[in-house]
């Protein structure tokens, strides 16, 4: 049965220096005090730990064998105690995001750059998936963060922190050149090759949703991974591509591909950094969120 812990305190100070006015100077007691708290120990263990020597003490067979597993105890603790410093310190630690490759590239990816080139040794873990299954990640807490875009379904369960307008947008190439200068019905796509995001992604499924309002059902050609797979199918002519403008921005500006007009408006999404408010945050985790927002709060200062 391990004895109060304050008497294997004073116990290692005094075997590691063999002198009780040495252990009591370390400890800022008196050595009375480490006298009572050696006779506390040895009475709790039964068993004589010291003996006298010609100066200071010595420890007994049976002291020198406690001895060992209470210094290795010690410094363990100590160790643990500076690495906890270092870790409040942001010397070290691990910071865990989910991204897709959308707000990753367009917003998460300059954050982290600014973040590492502070905090070397924080150790970043990004976990590229789309929104939906970056929410479940945060909601097992397999992440500290995700940064996502709208619409989100389970918003009500996390800390939303709205950090940058997107836009969806239909782009083309020479091939379609005839509705460049034209004022679209949304019917009409259904009319063109389109090319989109493959399965469960939050920008497949607000252009779905709102084309179903607008009475559109489409039917793609060709369902991509990657938003930048879908640019490279459009500057090819192989359809008309549906993606968020950043990433057919260069395209847009240098004239390879053009983007298609309606005579509605697509409404402009989000791209939001979520975490899970029922989960405490590390120190590395409380940093890069201080970050998020500072950031944010610049950015809505400069409006």
């Amino acid at each position: 049965m391990v004895e109060n812990l304050e008497y294997y305190k004073v116990f290692y100070f005094a075997a590691k220096y063999g002198s009780l006015t040495t252990a009591a100077v370390e400890l800022s007691i008196s050595q009375p005090a480490v006298s009572q708290a050696l006779k506390q120990l040895e009475n709790g263990l039964g068993v004589k730990l010291f003996v006298r020597a010609s100066k200071g003490i010595k420890l007994t067979p049976e002291g020198g064998v406690l001895y060992e597993h209470v210094k290795a105890g010690y410094e363990q603790m100590e160790l643990g105690e500076k690495k906890l410093s270092s870790m409040l310190q942001l010397d070290f630690g691990e910071l865990k995001i989910g991204a897709s490759d959308m707000t990753l590239k367009y917003y998460l990816l300059p954050l982290l750059e600014s973040f590492h080139e502070k905090f070397p040794g924080i150790k970043v873990t990004v976990t590229n998936a789309p929104t939906p299954a970056t929410l479940n990640l945060l909601k097992e807490r397999k992440i500290d963060f995700g940064v996502i875009s709208t619409p989100i379904d389970k918003a009500q369960e996390f800390d939303i922190i709205p950090v940058k307008e997107i836009e969806d947008v239909f782009v083309a190439g020479r091939k379609f050149i005839q509705y460049k200068n034209d004022m679209l019905d949304f019917q009409e796509l259904e009319k063109l090759p389109i090319i989109s995001l493959e399965g469960n992604t939050s920008t497949k499924s607000y252009m779905d949703a709102f084309l179903k309002k607008n009475n559109v059902e489409l039917h793609p050609e060709f369902e991509l991974a990657t938003s930048d797979m879908i640019v490279q199918f459009a500057l090819r002519s192989l359809g008309v591509g549906c993606v968020v403008r950043d990433f057919a921005a260069d395209y847009l500006e240098n004239g390879r591909l053009f983007e298609l007009r309606f005579n509605k408006i697509i409404p402009k999404r989000q791209i939001c950094v979520a975490a899970d408010t029922k989960t405490a945050l590390s120190r590395a985790a409380e940093e890069f969120l201080s970050m998020v927002k500072k950031k944010e709060s610049r950015g809505l200062d400069n409006d």
